[in-house]
């Protein structure tokens, strides 16, 4: 149970709703900001613009995956009014107050160490990136469909990185039928991709290895379809990119050549918010009753 702790939800989308769920089940009493045209009503949880709620007492701020823009700005979907984080108000809250978020960026970095507030970045973690990748795989898949005139099965797909969302991409494009290539630099991640049955090529050659594909899906997170490397692409080539904005794609070049090039960050909470934003409710909670725990200890 999460009983006597204030926790502020500050924005996101439909995910945080199953975190909102979750969390007033377990008796957290919740400030909801950046929620005033959410029709739905929780009990335990009350809504509340950033300006008028009491941050001395939270325990805990809760941020949408995206975290915060390069300028402070939350995302609020149910909200119309802007929602900006800023040092001023991290440094209302408790020094034991932690900040939770999905990824970072340098102003939200920067604003919680000068406040020294303890920043936790979900996205960091392997149990919830692996257990993302579900949705996001699916919603792959369907961007896939969508945009292309051919099927999955027999198709060249070239996936770029194995990493976390990179391996659960390129074993579920496999496992439908897909010619699969995979691109990385680290010699374990190559050995890793011919122990898979898949083709392993080095990133150093990817101007060579993306000619001839069908769908090229990056998750590296920078910039590495570079206008060189699509100006050497087929022109029915699709590219799926689902790093973290800006993605690792030269979209402007890419729509110059005639090139369909999607950005897709965040697909589960697109595809799957229900499913994403428990995945996010669970290790949340577990880290709160964490905090609680030690909280309660240190008292003792």
């Amino acid at each position: 149970m999460l009983t006597g702790m204030q926790i502020a939800i500050i924005g996101g989308d439909a995910r945080q709703l199953e975190i909102i769920r979750k969390l007033t089940e377990l008796d957290a009493r919740l400030s909801l900001i950046g929620f005033e045209q959410l029709d739905h009503a929780f009990t335990g949880a009350q809504k509340e613009k950033l300006a008028e709620a009491d941050l001395s007492e939270m325990d805990a701020l809760i941020l949408p995956v995206s975290g915060t823009s390069l300028e402070g700005q939350v995302e609020t979907i149910f909200s119309n009014e802007q929602v900006i984080l800023t040092e001023a108000s991290l440094a209302k809250t408790p020094e034991s107050c932690t900040v939770y978020s999905g990824i970072t960026n340098p102003y939200l970095t920067g604003i919680t160490k000068q406040a020294k507030r303890r920043l936790v970045q979900l996205f960091e973690r392997d149990d919830v990136a692996i257990y993302n990748s579900i949705p996001t795989v699916e919603g792959t898949i369907m961007m896939a469909i969508q945009h292309t005139d051919i099927t999955i099965h027999g198709s060249k797909v070239a996936v770029l990185g194995l990493g976390r969302t990179g391996m659960s991409v390129a074993r579920a494009f496999s496992a439908l039928g897909a010619k699969v290539k995979v691109g990385a630099r680290k010699t374990e991640h190559l050995a890793r991709v011919t122990e898979m049955a898949l083709e392993p090529f080095h990133l150093s050659d990817i101007e060579k290895e993306l000619r001839d594909v069908d769908i090229v899906i990056n998750t590296v997170p920078h910039q590495i379809v570079t206008a060189s490397v699509i100006s050497k692409m087929a022109a029915h080539t699709l590219i799926i990119d689902l790093a973290s904005k800006p993605g690792g794609t030269d979209f402007r070049y890419a729509e110059k050549r005639g090139i369909k090039a999607l950005l897709a960050p965040g697909l589960p909470g697109i595809v799957a918010p229900k499913t994403a934003g428990q995945i996010l409710a669970n290790v949340l909670t577990q880290l709160l009753q964490s905090d609680l725990k030690n909280r309660e200890g240190k008292v003792t």
